[in-house]
């Protein structure tokens, strides 16, 4: 059975949580490839360096808010400025500590915005993820 998501791309500044994170997704065996950046600035230049031999285009991205230099929100803007075709292929999920319900509002106002979770990123949260948007 082939996986049903070949990159997923973790947007976040916390080592720690980033680390968790790639553990999760490795163990859940849905996942090729699974890619960081710490800073919104990172996963820009990654979504748009498309010639480097380490690019994988994401299927998933998984997007902290509160972020040193770009948040979340601000990414999400630079983010929409991009030629389509360097968007992921199906996914942006906000994953985040904030309990702001309006971070919560503010999110799903961005119409690439599929969905809005806690962290951490639990294997239950894979398995709603592949089953909404992966499934035939």
């Amino acid at each position: 059975m082939s996986k049903p998501i070949r990159c997923i791309l973790l947007v976040d500044d916390d080592p720690d949580d980033n680390f968790l994170h790639r553990m999760i997704i490795e163990d859940s065996g849905y996942c090729d490839t699974v890619k960081v950046a710490e800073t919104g600035h990172q996963a820009l230049q990654y979504l748009v360096d498309t010639s480097s031999t380490e690019y994988c285009s994401p299927d998933v991205i998984l997007l902290d808010i509160n972020m040193p230099g770009m948040n979340g929100f601000e990414f999400l803007e630079e983010y929409e400025k991009l030629d389509p075709v360097y968007h992921a292929k199906v996914v942006l999920m906000m994953l985040t500590t904030s309990l702001n319900p309006d971070d919560e509002n503010r999110a799903h106002r961005h119409g690439v915005v599929n969905g809005y979770k806690s962290k951490p990123l639990t294997r239950q949260m894979l398995d709603d993820i592949v089953k909404t948007h992966f499934s035939e």
